[in-house]
């Protein structure tokens, strides 16, 4: 177990520079299961969850390097279509090397997925699509999947615009006979980022980025490089941390049409930002007052799929309302337990009332202070992180290990812009 020390009050300024997209590098490193030629990756995400699909690409076979944000990858033969309970349990995205094995090995065995307590978090789109393609599932404490003549492509309509089953049906279609059409698919940057690395893999996949798809399945997909989009939820975490402590801030590594929703957010709140190409400027000191509705009405922000305010968004932006002069809703549509972490807020002396499951009323600016707390997930605990450095005197956060699993070199990152940061070993 591993806490962080924050001392608050923090006078943020500087540069940062964002790392690779974490939730598209994750099912990139399944989708590589797919061909048994070398695939280089550029800008990696040295983090646990990375580090945790390496383990489990490596129990099926494949040998890999990874450093200095470099993943170069090879899987010659796949040992065995059955992934351990425990390395299942470590990530979400544990179930997307279904698709792969279903690929290479016509059957696949997997145990339920771990990653963040935030709600009940569906798989049903994923037994949908690959049943659908071909796929016989059986099991119960395990989810077994036999396609022994292989999968075959159809149209396929989600009830839910889910990003992983979206990415879990891209990687089955790839290499299955034939052409699906997917209506409903999510449209998040990292799920386009994941087809256009299997575009360049060989596959032919037409209309990612949009919510109709359509793969058209090839026989063999072949090696190449690709270098990972920057991720734009690291990126909204730090212009987050400068709302929320009216500090300065440049965010490199960013692409303008990922951050349109993010800036208009972040206007309600009286915070502009200038996008500039590849980086992001936030000017410091300013008023930080909420814009009302037309009529004087409370605003509200919301999440929801993309181009919608991201849910992962939602943390961080709620910390940032605290330090802003009027009153926001927060309506957190997608997870049912996401918004609990409000209640930390309010024990440093957030103004804050958290209605139900989904919604909380936030009203500032408040002075916070220092207290002992514990990350519940990732983007909780980055939002802690922020408000720690806000809130007056020395805060510690426990359970670190889930921050990292999404934050790299958060530490240094942190102090390069001035943040008072360490790392306690328990």
């Amino acid at each position: 177990m591993q806490s962080l020390k924050v001392e608050g009050s923090a006078r943020i300024a500087g540069r940062v520079r964002i790392g690779g997209n974490k939730n598209a590098a994750l099912p990139m490193i399944a989708a590589l299961l797919l061909t048994d030629e070398e695939v280089v990756l550029d800008n990696v995400p040295d983090i646990l969850d990375v580090r945790t699909m390496l383990d489990i690409a490596g129990e099926l076979g494949a040998d890999f390097s990874f450093e200095n944000h470099t993943l170069t990858f090879r899987c010659r033969d796949v040992r065995t279509a059955s992934i351990s309970r425990e390395l299942c349990s470590r990530n979400r995205t544990s179930i997307l090397f279904a698709a792969p094995l279903l690929a290479r090995c016509g059957k696949a065995e997997l145990y339920p997925p771990g990653g963040d307590v935030i709600g009940r978090r569906r798989l049903d789109g994923h037994f949908y699509g690959l049943c659908k393609l071909g796929a016989v599932m059986s099991g119960e404490e395990t989810y077994r999947f036999d396609a022994p003549a292989g999968l075959s492509g159809r149209e396929l309509f989600l009830d839910e615009a889910s990003v992983t089953a979206t990415e879990q049906i891209l990687i089955a279609a790839a290499a299955a006979r034939g052409t699906t059409t997917l209506y409903n698919a999510a449209c998040e940057p990292h799920v386009r980022d994941l087809a256009e690395l299997l575009n360049a893999m060989g596959a032919r996949i037409s209309g990612a980025g949009s919510n109709t798809i359509e793969i058209e399945g090839v026989e063999r997909l072949h090696g190449c490089r690709y270098r990972v989009v920057g991720d734009h939820i690291e990126a909204g975490s730090f212009l987050a941390l400068a709302a929320a402590t009216g500090g300065e801030i440049t965010v490199e590594g960013t692409q303008v049409r990922h951050y349109w929703m993010l800036r208009r957010v972040f206007e309600r709140l009286g915070v502009r930002m200038e996008l500039r190409g590849d980086h992001i400027f936030l000017p410091g000191g300013q008023e930080r007052a909420v814009e009302c509705d037309f009529g004087g009405h409370i605003p509200q922000i919301s999440d929801g799929p993309w181009p919608q305010y991201p849910s992962d968004m939602m943390s961080c932006t709620i910390v940032a309302a605290t330090q802003c002069r009027g009153t926001v809703m927060f309506f957190e549509k997608m997870f049912e337990s996401r918004i609990y972490f409000a209640d930390r807020l309010i024990s440093m002396g957030a103004n804050a009332i958290v209605c139900d499951p989904h919604r909380v009323v936030v009203t500032g600016p408040a002075q916070l202070h220092a207290v002992t707390m514990s990350s519940p997930d990732i983007r909780a605990g980055m939002a802690m992180v922020i408000a720690a450095l806000c809130a007056r005197g020395t805060s510690t956060i426990h359970s670190a290990e889930v921050i990292y699993r999404g934050y790299e070199n958060l530490i240094e990152k942190l102090t390069g812009i001035g943040g008072k940061i360490s790392e306690i070993r328990n």
